[in-house]
């Protein structure tokens, strides 16, 4: 049998075929993305379940003419390889490679930039109006969400928009009662109902009531099916929806049985679906000492509640829930409410420890001041994948935290150096802050083998000296203080080099700095975030209000976004490696 996809570079060919020969190609492109993630890693179980999809959309619309917009981009696997792709989807999410998600300025039929959840109905909408507006009537406009993401506040606002518009717009759900993690909620259990009884998608429809044409639910795997109602879809005007029912990890038995692990399962044998086995580390990840730590501490603390937004297995909280589920709440892709449900919960004397990934804090900026600061209600935010994160990208690396929390006021600020130090400020807060504190620690493993010791009380704003030196002084924030101690050992003036860990970016350590800047002539900032606004800018700050005139200089990420690649691909990229640090030491006088 003729290979179908080894002749295909870009819908145009895809187009050519027949029908009949649609479920073969189907079947050669789900064995080609497990090929290629079996060895060189990514997310394999939301693109495994949407070939199907992929294959109709991309043969009956005209794209990129027709605009396809994927929310959260991680099912657009086969979307990439059909749209041009193919010969170098081996670099996917690699250093210099194609990005793990959509991206414009990647390809044309990547319509909208995604990453974050719950944005494509919006970008969708926003293009459709643009279409009437430019006379562009018969342009089709699809967005494709999945039941985890539909059911956030973004998503109801757009479809509460677009129920009153008269905007060519196809949403198509893809449901498959999971994201990372289970979908929860009130919404998840209607779409159940829905699967299970037909009249509730005739009667009474959510979908209906927002004035839109609802079709469904029907298999998404089933391409004769989907050909003939995306067909019949193209010629209704106005709004409408198609409601699939798909399996994640379609097509890999393994990752249908295991669909949280086969989100993105890392290393696997591409015919049994087998994990290949990783050398085991020694080290805890920073996500297991607070999942570890918060159980420990909700044990003889019964005032301590959980909260995350849809990340109960990457948070590690999933410990909390298996513990106590009756204090864990996984709320779903929701990062506004779960900061204003903590608010809330704060105020009638609980203890909230709200794990938020730091990049997805940015989604509930105004609940964290409104809600939170301006009221100095005592929420404890649980900052993880702080600072450069990896293959993921631009869309995920929580390097702008600092920056944007260091202005809110009322709100402490802790980066720790350690996993005993992260240990210890869960403990700490939990013991009574008079304020809200964020506590942002980094993806992966830590360096410390027995971090579980003894509790011990961080004093609020007091930094440490990590090691003396007399000229120069170099202050950190957070775990890039290892890369740092490492640079100091190498570098030839390692003995003329202070390190201190300030530990706090607010409130700082001003008796420690009037000591630093009274003793070296020459002050250093490094932290794993953006330079503008950041640590480096407090000190900075500090000097300016003190009347310091050493010589300062400000290291970190700069007013760019970072994108894929491992972390020491990226930390030599942005120049806060062991040998770069190494070399600005030695040219600074």
């Amino acid at each position: 049998m003729k290979n179908l996809l080894k002749h295909i570079s870009d819908p145009s060919d895809l187009r050519k075929l027949n029908p009949e020969q649609l479920p073969q190609l189907a079947q050669e492109l789900r064995t080609f993305i497990i090929d290629i993630v079996a060895t060189k890693e990514g997310h394999l179980g939301a693109s495994l379940g949407v070939v199907e999809l992929t294959v109709a959309l991309h043969y009956l619309f005209d794209t990129p003419n027709d605009l396809l917009v994927w929310d959260v981009g991680h099912q657009a696997y086969g979307h990439k390889i059909l749209t041009g792709r193919k010969e170098i989807f081996h670099t996917n999410r690699q250093f210099g490679g194609i990005s793990g998600f959509p991206s414009r300025k990647e390809s044309e039929f990547d319509a909208f930039g995604v990453g974050h959840s719950s944005t494509s109905i919006s970008a969708a909408l926003g293009m459709a109006i643009a279409s009437n507006l430019k006379g562009e009537i018969n342009k089709h406009h699809i967005a494709v969400i999945g039941d985890a993401s539909i059911a956030s506040g973004m998503a109801f606002e757009a479809l509460n928009h677009a129920g009153v518009s008269n905007a060519n717009l196809l949403i198509i759900l893809n449901d498959n009662a999971i994201g990372i993690d289970p979908s929860v909620g009130a919404l998840k259990e209607y779409l159940t109902k829905v699967k299970s009884d037909r009249k509730l998608a005739t009667q009474n429809n959510i979908i209906k009531a927002l004035n839109f044409d609802y079709s469904g639910p029907i298999d998404g795997h089933d391409l004769p099916k989907l050909i003939t109602e995306l067909e019949r879809l193209k010629s209704v005007k106005g709004p409408k929806f198609l409601h699939i029912i798909t399996t994640k990890g379609k097509g890999l038995k393994k990752a249908e049985e295991d669909q949280i692990t086969y989100h993105a399962p890392g290393k696997f044998d591409k015919i049994t679906g087998e994990r290949v086995k990783k050398d085991k580390s020694s080290f805890t990840k920073y996500q297991n000492v607070f999942g570890e730590t918060i159980v420990e501490l909700a044990k003889i603390n019964d005032k301590i509640v959980g909260i995350t937004p849809a990340m109960l297995t990457g948070s590690s909280l999933k410990l909390m829930m298996q513990e106590f589920p009756k204090r864990t709440f996984d709320v779903g892709i929701a990062e506004q409410h779960a900061v204003t449900l903590a608010a809330g919960m704060a105020s009638q004397g609980l203890i909230p420890f709200c794990n938020i990934y730091s990049t997805f804090l940015q989604r509930a900026y105004d609940q964290v001041i409104h809600d939170v600061a301006l009221q100095n209600l005592p929420v404890i935010f649980c900052l993880d994948r702080a600072g450069l994160v990896g293959e993921d990208g631009a869309t995920h690396h929580g390097v702008f935290d600092i920056a944007f929390l260091r202005c809110i006021p009322n709100l402490i600020i802790f980066a720790p150096r350690n996993e005993i130090e992260l240990r210890n400020i869960l403990y700490t807060a939990q013991q009574g802050l008079k304020n809200p504190i964020a506590i942002r620690y980094p993806r992966g493993n830590g360096k410390i083998i027995n971090w579980q010791q003894p509790f011990a009380s961080i004093e609020i704003g007091k930094g440490v000296c990590l090691k003396e030196g007399s000229k120069m002084a170099v202050l950190s924030i957070g775990t890039i203080a290892d890369n740092i101690s490492e640079a100091i050992h190498l570098s030839e003036k390692g003995d003329e080099i202070a390190h201190f860990d300030m530990r706090f970016v607010k409130p700082l350590d001003e008796k420690l700095l009037h000591q630093i800047f009274e003793e070296h002539p020459t002050i250093i900032t490094i932290e794993d975030g953006i330079i503008k606004g950041g640590f480096g800018s407090a000190i900075l700050e500090f000097a300016s209000n003190n009347d310091y005139t050493n010589k300062i200089k400000t290291l970190g990420v700069l007013d760019t976004f970072i994108e894929h690649g491992n972390i020491l691909e990226l930390h030599k990229k942005v120049g806060l490696d062991a040998d770069s640090l190494t070399a600005i030491f030695k040219n600074i006088n």
